[in-house]
């Protein structure tokens, strides 16, 4: 007697047991999850379903057990029928979560995300007719979020140009390159990933591992994209990066420091960099992640590879962090102090200032007084 996939699916868990009757070289290439080896002695009373790669062999099997009065049952199709199934399902369920993460992007998130980052392409100049752009991905929610927006604007912008997805592995643990690879394939995004040293590099420098991490990745990250043919490199920061950075430097570097929506490279001829999500905000990065049920890296590196894998695990210490809560504090009291730490940016009053810095030279306000 044969059982179908179907009527495997419509029976009680719990009702029945499966049976896997391959040898243990076949069992190595994979198993049908919740099966067990063939019992030595098989009770009466329990309904077995035994399977083998193709179900010859475990029908046959099942009918030596039925003779023997013992209930069992053979899956039609075996092993392979199973796994043919299987892809198919996976592939049908990532082909769905694409079209749901996509939908989304223009229907629920169109005004919070969808319009911030056209806003940001515009009123930045970000992307000029004929570009070729390394969307650049780390296998966190902002990079991921940027990809599939340039896969939107791609199909619907009239502005000529070309991308390729691009990423580094400075070495990541097995886990966390997976994590990124069946993201990717999971969200359509055609991924290029090339490997470098970087985490062994920095892992025992002591005083600003992760400042020299940055600008190691950053010049891998312009090698490679210069060698696909690319011309701007496009990362992930946000609205919430721009204001952290901005008070960071004033409060842990003594200075008044901006993140600029694009940069001239100044060790790659011809190279730009692009932060397209300039103006998009991470709560709602984060509201685009959970209801799509997404999951993503948060940091993995090798300081914080333990304690801090995904994006809703506790956050490492940090002195972004510290940032992050200084500026929740301050919202109780001022709800729009994000708007205007970032509004600060455009109003610089140099009258006012003692010092700056233009160029990399240094000026003071008695050079006009």
């Amino acid at each position: 007697m044969e059982i179908t996939l179907e009527e495997l699916r419509a029976m009680p868990a719990g009702s029945y047991v499966l049976v896997d009757t391959r040898s243990e070289g076949e069992r190595a290439y994979g198993a049908i999850p919740g099966s067990v080896t063939a019992p030595e002695s098989p009770q009466p009373g329990v309904r077995y379903v035994l399977y083998c790669r193709r179900g010859l062999h475990s029908q046959q099997l099942a009918e030596e057990w039925e003779a023997e009065g013992l209930d069992a049952v053979s899956l039609q199709g075996g092993y392979n029928g199973w796994l043919m199934d299987h892809l198919a399902r996976q592939e049908q369920e990532e082909d769905d979560l694409c079209r749901r993460v996509e939908d989304s992007l223009r229907r629920r998130f169109r005004k919070s995300i969808w319009s911030q980052f056209t806003k940001a392409l515009r009123q930045y100049q970000l992307i000029q007719p004929n570009d070729r752009i390394a969307v650049c991905l780390s296998g966190g929610k902002d990079s991921m979020l940027l990809a599939k927006l340039f896969q939107e604007l791609h199909q619907h912008t009239a502005v000529p140009f070309e991308m390729a997805f691009l990423c580094m592995d400075p070495g990541y643990s097995p886990e966390n390159r997976r994590l990124i690879e069946d993201n990717a394939r999971r969200l359509g995004v055609p991924l290029h990933i090339f490997e470098s040293d970087i985490f062994d590099s920095v892992f025992h420098v002591e005083k600003n591992p992760c400042y020299l991490c940055a600008r190691m990745r950053r010049g891998h990250l312009y090698e490679q994209a210069r060698r696909l043919g690319c011309n701007k490199i496009a990362l992930g920061h946000h609205y919430d990066d721009v204001i952290e950075t901005t008070l960071m430097g004033m409060l842990y570097g003594a200075q008044i420091q901006g993140m600029m929506p694009k940069l001239k490279s100044t060790n790659f001829a011809g190279m730009e960099l692009i932060r397209p999500l300039y103006l998009v905000r991470e709560d709602d990065i984060k509201k685009w992640r959970d209801a799509n049920g997404l999951r993503f890296l948060q940091c993995a590196c090798r300081f914080t590879d333990t304690c801090s894998v995904f994006d809703d695990n506790e956050e490492t210490r940090s002195k972004r962090q510290e940032t992050k809560r200084l500026i929740k504090q301050l919202k109780k009291t001022n709800p729009d102090v994000e708007a205007r730490i970032f509004r600060s940016l455009e109003n610089v009053n140099l009258d006012t200032v003692i010092g700056w810095k233009t160029k990399g030279q240094k000026h003071s306000f008695l050079e006009e007084y």
